[in-house]
Formats: structure tokens, C-alpha cells, sequence
């Protein structure tokens, strides 16, 4: 049924069932965020009135049923009450409709009747070959098909990140958090009751999805754990996979329940799991888009070597820590090191980290992020900087952007400024460009290290 999942991504026509005129209702800010964000393909409002619905000017006339399009359909978006989903589902069966989207709420989460209507649409929808996603969702984008049917933000920043979230409410916020962040996603999928397509059919897509290079997800349960660990183990050979699985407490398993009907089971077993099959877990939100941002734009090291460049010797010591409890090996060869002392007053130190001192200005940078990119035996770099009035640190982040960019990108490299508004500016710039930026020395740290973690895990699949 892989067919069905291109369809759920990269579908010829939309139907948006239970579109509506108004806006502030679901069925309007769906066929908005289609308009809006650019999906080139044909969208069909279907409205049981037949109202004409106006988006940014554009008129479009609305069908009463799916039935009544004259054209074909891949997908249809269903934001009907739930009692009238299984006649909707019926129709989209008898219309050919290859995958549906629920983002109607009302079943399995609100218990065994619910969850008996849920059962019944899944097997509506099997019957005419056709995958549900969901119920209770918010949508899903696909943003190299410049596709947003979801009713959360618009502005997604196109990138090679997949999120996939079990909370609705909570995945509308990432999105809108991702923006800010300047986190670029390639993909946003809620997956809510999880009735038939699940993260494991999710993962097998992303897994040949040439716009995806690394998965994050937001999960609290699984159905099928046995088969989510296999396709899990077989995807992070090709792909890091980041979860931050919630309900890792008694209390918070009961209350992920109650949310969207699911199964959180015994955490252990999950850590274990995760840990065997090559899965990142995140503990929160802020670490696992850390950790993102360094798997989904970074190459893979060559060898375990890292420098730390920097400006500031506070900094430089908060990053050794954080390297060494991460297990990250900093270069020592001081032979090779000595070319650092070029970029350097004579009091500055070669010796990793490599202090530059704080009357480092851009020639400096330049020069020892240069040399570090030609070097074969530096492996990954870290480059710090506390601002300072020597260097404005959007002017470090031009150095940086053109002198890897110049290098080919062949080695990770992440960044860390720490200081004012300017600072912050510079690390939206370094982000939108794809390079880790963080406004903290422990967070690019650790965030290399996941890097390193997954590519280490890689490494021992392929000798076992």
C-alpha cells in the first residue's frame, strides 16, 4: 500500500470534506493554509450547502459530495463531526480516494465506544484499499510539495527534517516553535489515535524520502512495538530517528492514555529498545531539535578528532567538560595544532581548545576556521564566540556561512555565540543556512555528540 503513502505526500488533488466559508472553523483555515503555503495541485472544497468559499480572493466553487467531483482524488482531509465520518469514509472509498486524514476528534480517546467507530472506519477504508491517518489530528505538510493541509501555522521553513507527533496541540506548537527556532522540516505528520497508518509506516517512507535526512518523533505509545523497533532499526542505518518519548512516569503514562487512547508501557523497556535499535531519546523538546539540527544538516564524521576554536577561555573549558562527558575525543596533536598559532597574539594558546583570545577579530576567525576545514586529521570543529566589540558576531557568522560552504560541507561543524541581540541574529543566520548555531558552548557540544552517537551505532551495525 506504499502507493497510499506517496498519495499522503505528494498528492495531485486535495478534497478538504467539510470546508468551510467561515473563518475561525478548522474547515476554513485548511483550505487557507493550502492556498497560502502554495500547493500547486487542485483543491476541491466539499460542503454539504454548496456554499462558494473565498481565500485571498480566489473563489472556489464547493461540491455537497465527494461523489460530485468530476475529476480524481488522492487525498481527502475530513473535518466532519464524527458521527458523520463513516458515510463520509464510505464515499471517499466508492470515489477512489487513496488516503485520508481525520482530523475530526470524538473516538478511540474517549474510550471503547469510541474506539468500536474507529475500528469500523479502518475497516471501511481497507475495504476500498484505501490508509487513514489519524483520527483526532491537526494535518500534515509536505514541504517540498509546498503542501500545508493542517490548521497550525503557515510559514514552515522547507528543510530536511521530519517531525511526526502523537499530540496535536503539542505538534501545532513545535511548528510554530520551529519557526522561530529556524528549524527547516521537510515533513510535519500527526499521527493522534493512530487508528491505521503508525509511526513504523511513517518511518519506512522517510527511509527512501530523498528530502528527509533525519526523523523526529513525538510519541506516547505504540501499537505494534516488535514491528516499530525492526523498521526502526532498519531505517537508522540509513537515518537518525530522534525521540522524545513522554509518559515516563507512572502518572504521566495513565494521563498519555487518557490523550489519545494509547498504550505507554513499562519505560525501561522502551530505553532499552530505543537504545538497541539506534533510536536518539531526547528527555525534552529543546534537547531533541538540539540534536536535530545537527543530524538533519551535518555530514557524518570521519574519524573521532575534534577542535574547539574560541575567543574566550570560559567558554572554552565549558565546552571540554561538556566534550569529555560525551565521550568526544579533543585533537592533541600539538605538531598539527601549532598552525592555529598563526591566527593568534603570542599570548594566545594552540593547545585544544584553541583559545584565539579576546582580541580575536575576523582575520583570525577566518584563518583558523580555514585551516581547520583543510586539515584531514581535524575531524569535526566546534567554533565559539563570546561577543565582543572587536567582532560584530553576524560578521562571524558571514565567515563561517562562506568558509564552509567554500570547504564542500565535508566534516560536521557547529557553532556557539554567546551574547546579545546580535548574537542571537547571527544564529538565525548560521541555522537558515543549515549550519548549528546555539547560544550556548554545552548545547553545540552535545549536539555533535548525538551525531557522533548515531554514526558510532552505524558503525558497530556494520561490523556485527
Amino acid at each position: 500500500m506504499d502507493g497510499n503513502l506517496e498519495a499522503l505526500f505528494r498528492p495531485k488533488s486535495i478534497a478538504v470534506i467539510g470546508a468551510s466559508e467561515k473563518p475561525g472553523k478548522i474547515g476554513y483555515a485548511v483550505m487557507k493554509n493550502l492556498v497560502e503555503y502554495g500547493y500547486d495541485g487542485k483543491i476541491y472544497p466539499i460542503n454539504i450547502k454548496g456554499v462558494e468559499i473565498e481565500i485571498n480572493g480566489r473563489k472556489f466553487k464547493s461540491y455537497r459530495s465527494i461523489l460530485d467531483v468530476p475529476d480524481e482524488i488522492d487525498m481527502a482531509v475530513i473535518v466532519v463531526p464524527a458521527k458523520f465520518v463513516p458515510q463520509v469514509v464510505e464515499e471517499a472509498g466508492k470515489k477512489g480516494v487513496k488516503v485520508l486524514p481525520i482530523i475530526s476528534s470524538g473516538f478511540g480517546e474517549l474510550g471503547e465506544e469510541g474506539k468500536k467507530v474507529e475500528r469500523q472506519i479502518v475497516e471501511i477504508a481497507h475495504k476500498y484499499g484505501m490508509r487513514i491517518l489519524g483520527p483526532n489530528i491537526f494535518g500534515v505538510v509536505y514541504t517540498p510539495a509546498k503542501m500545508n493541509a493542517t490548521f497550525g501555522p503557515t510559514d514552515v521553513m522547507p528543510g530536511s527534517l521530519a517531525l511526526i507527533s502523537q499530540s496535536g496541540a503539542l505538534g501545532i506548537a513545535l511548528m510554530g516553535w520551529t519557526i522561530l527556532e529556524k528549524v527547516g522540516l521537510s515533513a510535519v505528520v500527526s499521527v493522534g489515535n493512530k487508528s491505521d497508518i503508525d509511526d513504523a509506516d511513517l518511518l519506512e517512507f522517510f527511509k527512501t524520502d530523498d528530502n528527509t535526512k533525519a526523523i523526529l518523533i513525538y510519541m506516547e505509545g505504540v501499537k505494534d512495538g516488535r514491528r516499530f523497533m525492526e523498521v526502526a532499526k532498519e531505517v537508522s542505518k540509513e537515518k537518525p530517528i530522534i525521540i522524545i518519548k513522554a509518559g515516563r512516569s507512572e502518572r504521566g503514562a495513565k494521563a498519555a492514555a487518557s490523550h489519545t487512547g494509547s498504550l505507554a508501557g513499562a519505560d525501561s523497556i522502551y530505553t532499552a529498545a530505543f537504545k538497541q535499535s539506534g533510536v536518539l531519546r531526547a528527555l525534552t523538546i529543546g534537547e531533541a531539535f538540539d540534536w536535530a539540527r545537527t543530524l538533519s544538516n551535518l555530514p557524518e564524521p570521519e574519524g573521532e578528532n575534534l577542535v574547539i576554536l574560541t575567543n574566550g577561555g570560559g567558554i572554552g573549558v565549558m565546552a571540554t567538560d561538556a566534550a569529555e562527558e560525551e565521550g568526544l575525543h579533543l585533537y592533541d596533536d600539538l605538531d598539527e595544532l601549532r598552525v592555529f598559532a598563526n591566527h593568534m597574539p603570542p599570548f594566545g594558546s594552540y593547545k585544544n581548545p584553541v583559545d584565539l583570545t579576546g582580541m580575536a577579530g575576523a582575520e583570525s576567525y577566518e584563518g583558523a576556521v580555514r585551516d581547520a576545514l583543510a586539515n584531514p586529521n581535524m575531524h569535526s570543529i566546534a567554533v565559539l564566540y563570546c561577543q565582543t566589540a572587536v567582532l560584530d558576531p553576524r560578521d562571524l557568522a558571514k565567515i563561517v556561512i562562506r568558509e564552509y560552504n567554500e570547504s564542500g560541507r565535508k566534516k560536521p561543524l557547529v557553532v556557539a555565540i554567546v551574547g546579545g541581540i546580535e548574537a542571537k541574529e547571527a544564529i538565525d543566520m548560521l541555522n537558515e543556512e543549515g549550519i548549528p548555531a546555539y547560544p550556548e558552548p554545552e548545547r553545540a557540544i552535545k549536539a555533535l555528540a548525538a551525531l557522533y552517537r548515531w554514526s558510532r551505532w552505524k558503525a558497530r551495525q556494520r561490523r556485527e
